[in-house]
């Protein structure tokens, strides 16, 4: 029996206060001259993704891909910020994290090792080694793994629309110079409302896939949800 200590999901209340609410705030609320100034602002509206970032990475000992990306997202947008640079480039730079994204989601699947299995699949929620011996069985094996590779298409459209919708978001709100109140007020804004506007539906997306999944897997093994799930304590 495996004595792999499963791996702590992240606290998604704890995620929302220090990556968009607190930064959003700040950006909003204390860019102005009589209070922190533009800069300062800006600089303490980012410390706190990143050391929540870094306090993460310390905790657990380990970084994911998704989670650079992010990490390198928040250096790239501070970048932006205090060189002055032209606004455009937050907008392509919005779009083009989760496109590196849904690029490499895409890419795993033709590599025979499909992102979204590593991400569903996994054997603290789902008894594999049933479904995968019920399925050589019924000699189904190519046809799950033919499913599999199609939630894995889905998945990456999950990206694509959080790139457009970045895109979009960075366009609409963002429209003042680097550099200025307006600008990272704007930008608060814009930290603000990804979450309802993006993350939501996202999250949607992704429980929709994983029901896709669930049932694919319920319909070719033939196996009840109760018998798919690990009940192992």
């Amino acid at each position: 029996m495996s004595t792999q200590t499963p791996a702590k999901r992240p606290n998604t209340f704890l995620e929302i206060i220090f990556n968009i609410a607190i930064p959003s705030v700040i950006l909003m609320k204390l860019s102005g001259d009589e209070y922190l100034g533009t800069v300062y602002a800006l600089i303490l509206a980012l410390l706190f993704p990143l050391g929540y970032g870094l306090y993460d990475f310390i905790k657990n000992k380990s970084m994911n891909f998704i989670a650079l990306l992010g990490f390198i997202s928040t250096l790239l947008t501070g970048g932006i910020g205090l060189f002055e640079l032209d606004v455009q480039w937050l907008a392509i730079k919005e779009a083009a994290i989760p496109s590196a994204i849904g690029l490499v989601v895409l890419i795993s699947g033709f590599w025979g090792k499909p992102l979204i299995a590593k991400i569903l699949l996994n054997p603290l929620v789902f008894n594999l080694e049933l479904i995968y011996q019920t399925l050589e069985n019924k000699n189904k094996t190519h046809e799950f793994k033919a499913k599999i590779q199609r939630a894995n298409h889905f998945l990456s459209t999950t990206f694509v629309f959080s790139a457009a919708m970045n895109y979009l978001l960075a366009k609409w709100i963002v429209v003042s110079p680097a550099g200025t109140t307006e600008f990272n007020e704007q930008l608060g804004e814009m930290t603000l409302l990804s979450y309802p506007v993006i993350a939501i539906p996202s999250m949607i997306m992704l429980i929709a896939i994983m029901f896709y999944v669930v049932r694919s897997t319920m319909k070719l093994t033939d196996l009840k949800l109760d018998n798919i799930l690990n009940s192992e304590k």
